[in-house]
């Protein structure tokens, strides 16, 4: 597992990302104000992180389905999830034909998994079962925290460069002693958000690189996930989404990007090109095979 190192990959993001807020600090008040934007991430963490399957959850217009309604949706989570000595997530359908699958929830006890009825009508039952493990190791990975704290601070970033951007078009405010350089401030204003939003996007990425493998390793199918993420990147194509704000904020959950090619380029992406993820998936399929 994580033969691509994605954990200290994650750990080094988040380590830029907190360099860019720690810069932000130091360019406004010497650094004295550092902890209003420290309190203010946690909160928005807290709030996104707490209701982050509601969100989710809403976005998609999704309904809860029971046993009878997605029999062979139950049947592979309760396999999978028993496998891997975990809770079973709530699961929900999504009324679109657009074939995409997401998880989210704060923590395994708290979480639900969705497909939409168009990746249900697409994929045959061992490729769902592919799907679904990466989306269960989402869950058991804990990427909803990651991936909220990432938001939450990339978010923090931006706000506090609109004060930045105010503060240096008007020279700031304060003594002589405490004013910041305007220079630097519409600096910082300009670059921070570009670099805590490509930060916030390698985050997601890899830890689709993690849910991959992962998930992979717990269905004990890598193929069967790759065939599935082929039919994604041409079905996505066929059905995009329309890339919505509220369906923005969740676009990075999914399985494959919901949004047409033209409305996100690669560098923007929140998913890794499909191309990587089936190289990296046929690769672990023949280091079964060797073994």
């Amino acid at each position: 597992m994580h033969n691509h190192f994605n954990g200290l990959k994650t750990a080094a993001l988040f380590g830029a990302i907190f360099a860019v807020l720690l810069g932000m600090g130091a360019v406004i008040g010497n650094g004295r104000y550092l902890w209003l934007f420290a309190l203010l991430g946690v909160g928005m963490t807290a709030y996104g992180y707490w209701n982050s399957d509601k969100l989710a959850i809403r976005a998609m217009h999704a309904y809860p389905v029971s046993e009878a309604q997605a029999p062979v949706m139950y049947r592979i989570v309760r396999e999978l999830s028993t496998a891997a000595g975990k809770p079973m997530p709530r699961l929900y359908v999504s009324p679109t034909q657009a074939p995409n699958a997401f998880a989210t929830g704060r923590n395994p006890e708290h979480a639900a998994v969705c497909c939409t009825e168009g990746i249900l009508g697409m994929l045959d039952e061992r490729e769902l079962r592919g799907v679904l493990g990466h989306e269960l190791m989402h869950v058991y990975n804990r990427d909803i925290l990651t991936g909220s704290v990432a938001a939450a601070i990339a978010g923090v970033i931006t706000s506090v460069a609109q004060m930045l951007m105010f503060a240096g078009m008007f020279g700031g405010g304060g003594n002589d002693e405490d004013r910041p350089n305007p220079i630097a401030l519409l600096a910082m204003a300009l670059l921070a958000p570009f670099a805590a939003m490509i930060i916030q996007m390698a985050i997601s990425r890899t830890r689709e690189y993690d849910a991959d493998e992962d998930g992979a390793t717990l269905t004990g199918d890598p193929l069967a996930l790759a065939s599935a993420l082929r039919k994604l990147e041409a079905g996505t194509a066929r059905a995009p989404l329309a890339p919505t704000p509220q369906l923005q904020n969740a676009s990075h959950m999914m399985i494959a990007n919901p949004f047409r090619p033209q409305d996100v380029s690669r560098f923007f992406s929140t998913h890794p090109p499909m191309a990587e993820r089936i190289a990296r998936l046929e690769q672990m399929a023949y280091g079964y095979r060797a073994r």
